[in-house]
């Protein structure tokens, strides 16, 4: 046993996630002397970490089936739907299953299935994605929990679903051309997302998002606070337990959508330049672990799992410090919740599980490999 764990896991990317979850416990642990929040997320950093270990002993080859990612799929949309009828309302958004004190977002996991899925899709069709039906086909698999998150509604988790997408057609291969039709067909979704779908609280977002002075008591409030918090870090940072931004409660959900805001308060410019090397270091190990993927459809999967987690630290940063707007994705690893971490912790114990068998496929031979059904 240890010594598949010596082999099955990759122990710097291990290793890189540990103080990315430390920082974000020894924040929320900062907040107060006796703080929920901490031990909480502690169960669920334990269970995460169990997660990746345990899943690097299994063999995910069996998720090569095509039958065995439909029905996930299917299984993830039936939970989308059922959110409409049996869904709890959290912040204007009905996106939650609730369980006593245990809360589950479906949305979470169907980002892993998605990955997985088009994965298996392009990892069949790779020499012919120039084609634009595989465009449109896959279009269509993202198009469809994307819809149902956004009606919930939940723009930050439709968006990531659509850059999942977007990000993997094209590390497949997509035509220039037919990468301008996808950018035209998405600046005339948003002009209709804009016109027909978004609350008038989402559009005030993204308003305020190109000058939040304009509205600090309203809905540019957090985006100013947070801004507040980073800046007054400075070089050094407060010092852990004298954030004032966050313990003085000026800084709203400095537990999940601003833990780097309450972060950078307290460890200033040095501890969030380490963050992002950190941050960086799993991100490398990730693509690193891709490119010898045994076929195609590991190889995918790994690109379409930075992806992810690129999107959700990219957007995070970036409204926290004011470049984005606020849209409630919370960063990797670090934002208090069982349910984004899980589903974390389970896109990377299923890339451990695929390195056992990687290192049987030969390098030359893996650039012409194509996984059928």
């Amino acid at each position: 046993m240890l010594t598949s764990l010596r082999y099955n896991v990759d122990w710097v990317l291990f290793g890189a996630l540990l103080p990315i979850m430390g920082a974000g416990l020894v924040t929320m642990n900062s907040f107060s002397p006796d703080n929920h929040f901490f031990d909480r997320q502690l169960i669920w950093v334990i269970l995460g970490l169990s997660v990746i270990l345990g899943f690097s002993f299994a063999d995910f080859r069996f998720l090569r089936r095509t039958d065995v990612l439909v029905a996930l799929f299917g299984v993830g949309t039936f939970l989308l739907v059922a959110l409409f009828f049996v869904g709890t309302t959290v912040h204007g958004s009905k996106s939650w299953f609730s369980f006593g004190g245990i809360s589950f977002q479906p949305s979470d996991t169907m980002k892993i299935i998605l990955i997985l899925l088009l994965a298996k899709y392009f990892s069949r069709r790779h020499i012919e994605i120039a084609n634009v039906k595989h465009i449109l086909i896959s279009g269509v698999y993202a198009f469809v929990p994307f819809l149902l998150i956004l009606l919930e509604p939940d723009l930050g988790s439709a968006m990531v679903l659509f850059a999942i997408w977007l990000g993997m057609i094209i590390v497949s291969g997509i035509s220039k051309k037919h990468l301008l039709i996808v950018f035209a067909i998405g600046v005339a979704s948003f002009a209709l997302l804009w016109t027909f779908a978004f609350e008038p609280y989402q559009k005030q977002r993204i308003i305020t998002f190109l000058n939040p002075l304009t509205d600090i008591r309203g809905s540019g409030y957090n985006a100013y606070q947070s801004t507040i918090a980073v800046g007054s870090g400075e070089l050094f940072g407060k010092g852990v337990g004298y954030g004032t931004q966050s313990r003085l409660k000026f800084l709203p959900e400095y537990q999940t959508d601003f833990i780097f805001a309450a972060f950078a308060e307290e460890w200033g410019l040095v501890g969030v330049l380490m963050l992002f090397v950190l941050y960086g270091i799993v991100l490398w190990r990730i693509l690193a672990n891709a490119l010898v993927g045994a076929s195609n459809f590991e190889m995918l999967y790994g690109m379409g799992l930075a992806i992810y987690l690129m999107v959700h630290f990219t957007v995070n940063i970036g409204m926290n410090i004011g470049l984005l707007p606020v849209t409630g994705l919370t960063a990797p690893f670090m934002s208090y919740g069982g349910s984004h971490l899980l589903a974390e912790c389970i896109g990377i114990g299923i890339l451990m599980g695929m390195r056992k068998y990687s290192r049987a496929a030969h390098r030359d031979a893996l650039r012409n490999e194509f996984v059928g059904i």
